[in-house]
């Protein structure tokens, strides 16, 4: 018979002794937690003041921000304290609930890039009707829907993983990651494994067919439309597509990590990879959306320069 029990803590097996350079480490990710913070919340600032922001593609966008930062609390002060640590254990209910804030975000992620393909697919295919199919009601309820859907989705994943009986509390990551934790259970992970394949290829369905249907739609667009068309749709698309690949990119790579054997690949770049959707993406989306959309880069030029003029 195996032994299993309940372990009160994790043990984080992917950190490695680097001696006094940790302190450096720290200085470097708490520089990229401010600048994370600040990009974000000037630019959500930017949004709810300015009226003339007050448009379902602006909203969308501040629902991403918002969504940036609540990824990065889920990992960056955890990070912090577990730089500095001499021993990377972490209590099983903070190792849960960081499992729960990294998962929702990466949810929410995926499903409001999503929705803002079909808005963009509304306003550059459909422009007459664009103000009568996003109405401002129906933007506010389909960021409702993601958002409460995320938070209950993963909230049953947890329960699941919660009442595993474990026989070892090793996580070879620098953060808690469910499947892994999942791995390690001696009882029957049938019902995780069955809701975890579904919930996945749903997720992944819902959210793959507007955007493919989306941008199918504004190709065939900007091949017979006029170059005015053409250039509003790289304006606005240019930002959400490298968005979308940059994320895809960082969520395939950590899926691939967690579930196949990397063992050839350097510790320190499985590391840095592992971390580049939940770091990369918060720095990645203001520096894109803030330098590309001109509304947005107009107005924040505006508020800096009369910041700085001020006697």
């Amino acid at each position: 018979m195996v032994n299993s029990t309940q372990f009160s803590y994790f043990i984080l097996s992917a950190y490695f002794d680097s001696g006094c350079l940790k302190y450096l480490y720290f200085m470097f990710v708490l520089c990229l937690y401010i600048i994370i913070v600040f990009a974000n919340s000037f630019l959500i600032g930017v949004i709810c003041m300015k009226r003339s922001l007050h448009e379902p593609m602006y909203i969308f966008l501040c629902s991403l921000f918002v969504n940036e930062l609540y990824g990065s609390a889920g990992l960056f002060p955890f990070l912090l304290i577990q730089l500095v640590s001499d021993t990377q254990t972490v209590s099983a209910p903070l190792c849960f609930l960081q499992i729960y804030c990294l998962y929702t975000y990466a949810h929410i992620e995926f499903f409001n890039l999503a929705l803002m393909s079909y808005d963009r697919y509304l306003a550059i295919c459909c422009p007459l009707q664009y103000n009568t199919r996003m109405t401002s009601n129906k933007v506010a309820l389909f960021i409702a829907v993601i958002w409460l859907y995320s938070f209950i989705k993963f909230l049953i994943t947890l329960s699941l993983s919660v009442r595993l009986q474990l026989c070892g509390n090793i996580i070879n990551k620098v953060y808690c990651d469910n499947y892994l934790i999942v791995k390690l259970a001696c009882s029957d992970t049938r019902v995780n494994n069955i809701y975890g394949i579904i919930t996945t290829i749903f997720a992944i369905s819902v959210a793959l067919i507007p955007i493919f249907f989306s941008y199918m739609k504004i190709l065939k667009i900007c091949l017979v439309g006029s170059k005015e068309t053409r250039q509003k749709a790289v304006s606005t698309c240019t930002p959400h597509l490298a968005s979308l690949l940059n994320f895809s990119f960082g969520c395939c790579f950590e899926v691939f990590q967690s579930r196949f054997d990397m063992i050839s690949v350097p510790s320190v770049l499985r590391i840095i990879l592992s971390l580049y959707f939940l770091i990369c993406q918060p720095l990645f989306n203001p520096i894109m959306y803030g330098l590309r959309m001109s509304k947005i880069r107009q107005i924040c030029k505006g508020q800096i320069f009369s910041q700085i003029n001020c006697p």
